[in-house]
């Protein structure tokens, strides 16, 4: 039996929330990134591990989010929590690897090209890994069509968004990028469910799981909170709201003074007293 598929269940509330999370997942995760750029290697890899786990907690939650919109008439939805919070990490683990890429090699091609396509590729995984962790009395299926245009969906954005992070053109850059992120990795959730149809069993024993519900105080305190935190981590950097540093660090050198000279107008000197010829100093003997 054909299960009757609702994914607006509360109208546009839940899709909004989705898509402000993945909008600030975005934003988050590519001033990391462009902060990443702006610094020494050494401290590279912390702000790009920051921003990989913002975009992945973003992205996840998103999903979520717009799923507690999604219901199949007649069969209540569990979710199973180690398959759940494992495509948490599918999201973080493989944007990461696209992100060290661009981080590491710089926006050129072949660096957006690999980057862009590994971290599609964690967006959809996280995607329908989250959904396979899905449990009702019913069977799901797919239209493969649609679920290639999903990930070629996600590829793009992803290529996309590295590209715009490695810009570095500013705060307000990179606020626009997030925001059409967000609306591509929208795009690619709602095209992957459009993508999908249930049929339902008619009899069989109940399913077992979490329900939505019981997903989501986990799901706020966790991602949302670490979300909070790389805000507050990004807000309080000075970098962050300025974009390309408009100072070069000075490595301090012996007879190298810290400061640039400063140019002052030119003082004719004072003149010496001419000595009057025919006149010589005297000398006070010191001992007589």
């Amino acid at each position: 039996m054909q299960g009757t598929v609702d994914g607006f269940s509360y109208g546009l509330v839940t899709p909004l929330v989705a898509y402000l999370m993945a909008s600030l997942g975005g934003a988050l995760g590519l001033r990391c990134t462009t902060r990443s750029m702006l610094v020494a290697h050494s401290s590279r890899p912390a702000w790009l591990a920051l921003g990989s786990a913002a975009i992945g907690s973003g992205i996840w939650t998103m999903h979520f989010v717009a799923m507690m919109g999604f219901t199949v008439k007649g069969a209540p939805i569990h979710y199973d929590k180690p398959t759940t919070f494992a495509s948490l990490g599918i999201a973080i683990v493989m944007v990461g690897v696209g992100i060290f890429i661009v981080g590491y090699k710089g926006a050129t091609g072949t660096a957006l090209f690999t980057g862009g396509t590994i971290t599609g590729l964690g967006i959809a995984s996280m995607h329908y890994l989250g959904m396979a962790g899905m449990h009702l009395n019913g069977k799901l299926e797919y239209n493969t069509l649609t679920v290639a245009v999903s990930v070629v969906i996600a590829m793009v954005a992803a290529t996309a968004a590295l590209w715009a992070a490695g810009q570095v053109r500013g705060f307000l850059w990179s606020v626009g990028a997030s925001l059409v992120m967000g609306l591509a990795v929208s795009g690619m959730h709602y095209t992957g469910m459009a993508a999908l149809s249930v049929h339902l069993h008619g009899t069989g024993a109940p399913t077992s799981g979490d329900s939505p519900a019981a997903l989501l105080w986990p799901m706020l305190v966790g991602p949302l909170a670490f979300l909070l935190i790389a805000a507050v981590i990004v807000m309080f950097d000075p970098l962050m709201v300025m974009g390309k540093p408009d100072w070069t660090p000075v490595e301090p050198k012996p007879g190298v003074p810290a400061h640039p000279a400063v140019h002052h107008p030119a003082r004719r000197p004072p003149l010496r007293p001419s000595r009057q010829p025919g006149r010589r100093g005297s000398r006070t003997p010191q001992n007589r």
